[in-house]
């Protein structure tokens, strides 16, 4: 490879990374602004729990079918048509919060607009992994999803920062025309950006078939199975004390949106951290023993975190937990990228985001209520252990140990 083609990939991937963090930007704020409100107006586990639940059900539902699409049809216009779709839903909302009149009802008509939101992201997130080892040289893929993640961190250091701003100084429907503007800015990048082309199959076969060819695909190799198996559980055991974070300090520590800042601020600057870590180190020589450390790192830090009885102590836990987060991601994300087949990327990559958004709610739908009952640290502190055996599990396993 010469000099000017390595630039012009290096470029290309920039420009996309960029694109999606913008609109990432826009969609994190919304998602804060959503779930901190409902935190705020009700201090409900249950509702809490409902907009976590409507926020990524939807997405768990369609992310399988949307790799399908990523593996059939063009993934730009995918990656576009679902930034449009997300940003006319947000418009919607907008306009009508004017004429609610009750607080219900007002809070049915966000989880509604939640739903509609999750399932333009459930289209888009396999497209948008897609195309990262569609542009980035095998060689390079841990690096540049070390740098994707950094980026995404970046964004989400500040998207709380800035939620927590609007919030103190204006309302909750400048928190979502912000989003519209973000959508507007990174579907204009995208818009300048030619990918290189892909072979698409929709010709050959129905959509039905290639759902089934998928799933056979991934589940008949025993590795990407696997590792699509313990990103579930991840997902699952990250719930307590990463997603229910704000209802354990408003309970812990007080009531206040500049506490529920620092430590979304802090948990995203432990994600900076991480990623540009893992974009220079790399992780381990050996990919399986790269993973076992963050699985082990991230269950004791939540541990800490569930023990702790101050503030300060608390945000460094969560700043150590948010690196561990990235290194957990990093790894798997590459080891997915370098084990599947380019024409499986989509669907692969859909059903990575169907365990995501899967056991997303069913975390929230077991620990938000079970918080009402029981209190949060001890789920904090049980769902510590299950990771800390789970990196015991990864450490041992005779597979991951010769990748």
């Amino acid at each position: 490879m010469n000099d000017t083609q390595c630039t012009a990939w290096k470029k290309r991937i920039l420009l996309f990374l960029t694109s999606q963090c913008i609109t990432l930007f826009g969609s994190t704020l919304v998602q804060m602004a959503l779930v901190w409100y409902a935190t705020m107006q009700t201090s409900s586990g249950v509702w809490v729990a409902a907009f976590t639940v409507c926020s990524y059900l939807p997405q768990f539902l369609i992310s399988f079918l949307g790799g399908v699409w990523a593996d059939r049809y063009d993934r730009k216009k995918l990656i576009l048509g679902a930034d449009i779709l997300i940003a006319a839903v947000t418009l919607l909302m907008v306009l009508a919060i004017p004429h609610i009149s009750s607080e219900p009802a007002l809070l049915v008509g966000l989880l509604l607009m939640s739903i509609l939101r999750s399932l333009g992201a459930g289209i888009q997130t396999p497209a948008v992994n897609a195309v990262i080892p569609q542009l980035v040289p095998e060689d390079q893929l841990m690096r540049y999803n070390g740098i994707n993640a950094t980026m995404q961190s970046i964004v989400n250091f500040a998207a709380p920062a800035a939620a927590g701003v609007v919030f103190t100084i204006s309302t909750l429907r400048t928190t979502l025309m912000i989003d519209i503007i973000t959508a507007v800015i990174g579907t204009g990048l995208l818009s300048c950006l030619a990918l290189p082309k892909q072979n698409t199959f929709a010709e050959k076969c129905s959509v039905l078939s290639d759902m089934k060819i998928g799933v056979k695909y991934t589940f008949s190799d025993r590795l990407i199975g696997k590792l699509l198996i313990i990103y579930g559980l991840f997902t699952f055991f990250c719930v307590p004390a990463g997603y229910l974070a704000g209802l354990f300090v408003r309970r812990v520590f007080g009531e206040t949106y500049w506490y529920l800042t620092a430590v979304e601020v802090v948990g995203f600057a432990g994600m900076i951290a991480g990623g540009a870590m893992m974009s220079v180190w790399g992780g381990f020589k050996r990919r399986g023993k790269t993973l076992s450390f963050g699985l082990l790192a991230f269950g004791a830090f939540a541990i800490g975190m569930g023990l702790s009885k101050n503030f300060i102590l608390y945000l460094s836990l969560m700043l150590f937990y948010g690196i561990a987060l990235t290194i957990v991601q990093t790894a798997i994300t590459t080891m997915l990228q370098e084990k599947t087949d380019t024409s499986m990327q989509g669907r692969v990559f859909g059903l990575f985001g169907t365990m995501y958004a899967g056991f997303l709610p069913i975390g929230m739908a077991i620990f938000g209520p079970l918080a009402d009952f029981l209190p949060l640290q001890w789920i904090m502190i049980g769902s510590g252990i299950a990771l800390i055996i789970m990196a015991g599990v990864v450490y041992f396993d005779r597979q991951l140990k010769e990748i």
